[in-house]
């Protein structure tokens, strides 16, 4: 079996402290930015940004999380 080096796994607790159900991540290597979307197709109606995140809502529920220059974030 392939052993995985160099990823860091410690974000797996954050995530699931938001209590979603269903993931799904997409990443844009041109613009370094990560995509985590709670629902396909993923709706938002409001944004608010903190730093390198963009936290996505459809009214009062978090939807989605986009995380730009996402290398560069250190956890």
């Amino acid at each position: 079996m392939a052993k995985i080096e160099g990823v860091n796994f410690s974000v797996i607790p954050h995530l699931l402290k938001l209590g979603q159900k269903h993931y799904w991540v997409d990443y844009d290597d041109e613009t370094d930015t990560l995509y985590i979307s709670f629902r396909k197709p993923q709706s938002a109606n409001d944004s608010v940004m903190e730093g390198n995140f963009i936290y996505h809502y459809d009214d009062e529920q978090l939807v989605g999380i986009t995380v730009l220059y996402a290398k560069d974030l250190k956890i």
